[in-house]
């Protein structure tokens, strides 16, 4: 841009001082845009902040309480593992023991069958006479 040669070197000088006071009122006006939006971007950084910090919270609480309910589903389960164990063992006491009474049972027919074939041969050697 070609300076007017009729300008004075005071004219020049003010001429560049409106230029840096328009300048220097164009930044601060920025710089007031950019506090304020900084001041609510700065807001809801927070309530991101404290909403995060929120599900956080309620994450943990769910996996505080998922671990409690895990835990009381481990010892019902355990509980009745040991239910389970006890009656299996019981039941297997109660075959044992039956199938003692049965051998038991076998053998005293067994021996009365023997002693009654003994009866019947000393029954038949009175008889015959040998």
């Amino acid at each position: 841009m070609p300076r007017d040669q009729e300008q004075t070197y005071t004219q020049r000088m003010e001429t560049a001082a409106k230029a840096r006071a328009e300048m220097l009122a164009k930044a601060k006006t920025r710089a007031e845009a950019a506090k304020v939006n900084f001041e609510s971007k700065t807001e809801e950084r927070k309530a991101v902040a404290v909403a995060r910090e929120e599900r956080a919270a309620k994450r943990a609480e769910e996996k505080r309480l998922a671990a409690i309910q895990a835990e009381k589903q481990r010892a019902l389960e355990e509980e009745q593992r040991r239910l389970a164990e006890i009656e299996a063992k019981a039941q297997a006491e109660r075959e044992h023991e039956a199938r003692v009474r049965a051998e038991e049972e076998r053998e005293i027919e067994q021996k009365a069958k023997r002693d009654a074939r003994y009866a019947a041969r000393k029954a038949g050697k009175k008889k015959g006479g040998r």
